[in-house]
Order: C-alpha cells, then structure tokens, then sequence
C-alpha cells in the first residue's frame, strides 16, 4: 500500500495552488477555482474547496519537501516575501531543513541532504 494523495482543504483554491506550483516549479494548465492537482507522481498533491469554510490557520498538519539545495530555495522564498519560520539549519541526522507557511498558514519545511 501507498500514500495515495495529501490534498489541502481552502476556499482559494487559485490563490494556493498558484503558491505551490510557483514553490515547486510545475504548471498544470489549470484554474479551476474548486479542485487542482498540482503533482500527480506517486504521491500526489492536490488543493480542494469541499464548500465549507476555511478560514486561514494553521492546522495538524505539515508538508515536507526535498529540494537539491535548501538554501537556493529559502532565497526564492525571502524574494517572495515568504513568512519564514526557521532559516535553513544542519541537523546532526545530516538534514539541512527550513520551514515557512503557505498562504493558508500551513507549516511546510524544505529539506535536501548534503553530500
């Protein structure tokens, strides 16, 4: 068994995946204000408004991503004017890691793995 899906509940569907598909460089060719898949690996990610109200807080859950290089990553944030939570950091596991929000409040961190 896999993890099939994380979506993320909004009521700004466009707004948000608009953030993530700029954060993960992707463009899915759609502006669908109610449903969007923004990755469709084996994982995928989509952003949902089931029709109830959202507001904007931070929930019980995180997203992590791993990216080549975290700190190329936090700079495109800070140009985006990203509300960072944590700068990039080394971690004794061998992680180097940040965390920020989404547009809704989300916690997401960005990791890569030094060689």
């Amino acid at each position: 068994m896999t993890l099939g899906e994380v979506c993320l509940l909004t009521n700004q569907v466009t707004r948000l995946a608009g953030f993530y598909k700029w954060l993960l460089h992707v463009e899915n060719d759609s502006d669908d204000e109610v449903h969007q898949t923004i990755l469709a690996q084996e994982t995928m990610l989509t952003i949902y408004n089931d029709g109830e109200d959202h507001g904007l807080h931070s929930s019980n859950i995180t997203l992590a991503f791993t990216a080549e290089n975290v700190d190329q990553e936090y700079e495109r944030l800070l140009e985006k004017g990203v509300e960072i939570c944590e700068k990039p950091v080394s971690r004794p596991w061998g992680a180097r890691n940040m965390s920020f929000y989404d547009p809704d409040g989300n916690l997401v961190y960005i990791r890569s793995f030094p060689k």
